[in-house]
């Protein structure tokens, strides 16, 4: 399938969606745990699917011309207090115009649950040795782990990609994301009144542990 197709990929037969697929949103993953897989030479940077907090199976896979209808419409429901420093935009017509600019210069990825989007991460720009991160996750999903499965599938692209760090602003009130981040790693290299510069070096070891197969990075991640 073209890039440019805009036609949801037809889900594959059970068995057959085992592995690493992360460019089919119909990926079927019932039966399966992913977090026994042990990888093969054809898996991406990261596994595409993973458990959330509540058991649930959600896949993590690129963004496609078909998924930014529904992107808008995920942004849609955001309220202005799950607002962070002017993103998402307020309207749709300034919503379509950022995520057009994201897909052009940036690497997109976005997590699907039972068919629905429900978040959104992006490291931009592609050709910059330390791309800026944005990482949103729909407000009825938060607090499951998405945001930060979200974060590590960037952060194993650009490693993979030879980027050299990963850099974010993040307000300084939002004491959930300025703890992920931590937690990955991320060190803060500037702060003003409203909002601290993070960034995190890919020559960490983070950034080779979020490549592992899910069999083997469990014993880090917990």
């Amino acid at each position: 399938m073209s890039s440019h197709d805009t036609r949801p990929p037809k889900a594959l037969p059970p068995g057959e969606a085992i592995g690493c697929l992360p460019e089919s949103p119909r990926t079927q993953v019932d039966g399966w745990d992913p977090r026994e897989c042990v990888g093969t030479p054809h898996c991406p940077p990261r596994c595409p699917v993973f458990v959330d907090k509540t058991g649930v199976r959600t896949i993590v896979r690129p963004m496609r011309s078909f998924d930014r209808e529904p992107l808008v419409g995920m942004y849609e429901t955001f309220d202005r207090a799950h607002v962070a420093q002017s993103l998402p935009p307020a309207t749709t017509a300034r919503t379509e115009q950022w995520l057009d600019m994201l897909t052009a210069e940036g690497h997109n990825v976005v997590a699907e649950r039972h068919g629905e989007l429900v978040g959104h991460a992006v490291y931009t720009p592609t050709d910059d040795p330390e791309p800026e991160l944005a990482v949103f996750v729909d407000p009825d999903y938060h607090d499951r782990g998405i945001g930060t499965e979200l974060c590590k599938h960037v952060i194993a692209h650009a490693a993979a990609n030879g980027h050299e760090a990963i850099v974010l602003e993040v307000e300084r009130t939002n004491h959930a994301a300025l703890s992920v981040y931590r937690r990955l790693g991320f060190e803060t290299t500037e702060t003003n009144r409203f909002v601290k510069s993070m960034r995190l070096s890919l020559s960490k070891d983070v950034a080779t542990i979020v490549q592992l197969p899910p069999n083997a990075r469990r014993h880090y991640e917990r």
